[in-house]
């Protein structure tokens, strides 16, 4: 069975689809039960936060996205989520107000970032660590039942390049690749 939702690839869990839930985990060994849409880990206060809003904006039933754990040190990344649902970017695809240290939008568009902005109410559970603090927060924003937020919105499908062996080139994204050194290269228009 073809999964329509999650065109990015990326560490997460998907479990009911039709939740209207969630969660990000910062620094946290926490299994949320499998009432929710979708877990995982943000690591980086960029491309980790491009996937979750591809990600969460290709699933309209997701209209709450719980952030808890202990911040990512030097990164960021869970309060500059929150401030990209706040706030957006700007005309240089930074996030507005994003404390973290590169928190540069960049591989999708201004329409996506709306979407996801108008879609989704974050709910800031930054540096919380009980677990039944964080499942009465997950159980209440289902307890709401939202609704669906209209079609599903994909603001870019990742077809991963196939590779054979090390010295072959692996795409991340359509416009950056990474050889096996690590060495970036912009890949043609």
């Amino acid at each position: 069975m073809e999964n329509k939702y999650y065109p990015w690839g990326g560490e997460f869990t998907r479990c009911t689809s039709n939740s209207c839930v969630a969660v990000v985990l910062l620094n946290i060994e926490y299994m949320p039960s499998d009432k929710v849409a979708i877990y995982g880990p943000l690591k980086t206060e960029n491309i980790g936060i491009e996937k979750i809003v591809a990600n969460v904006i290709s699933n309209p039933n997701i209209r709450y996205l719980v952030v808890c754990g202990e911040e990512i040190r030097g990164h960021r990344s869970g309060m500059s989520l929150i401030a990209l649902n706040k706030n957006g970017i700007d005309d240089q695809h930074r996030i507005i107000d994003a404390p973290g240290a590169i928190p540069y939008i960049e591989n999708i568009n201004s329409e996506a970032i709306e979407r996801f902005r108008s879609q989704v109410k974050t709910i800031n559970l930054i540096d919380e660590k009980d677990k039944n603090k964080i499942d009465i927060a997950i159980d209440k924003c289902i307890k709401e039942k939202p609704g669906s937020f209209g079609k599903p919105y994909i603001a870019i499908r990742i077809v991963p390049e196939a590779t054979t062996n090390l010295e072959d080139q692996r795409a991340l994204h359509s416009k950056i690749v990474v050889d096996y050194m690590g060495k970036i290269e912009k890949r043609g228009e």
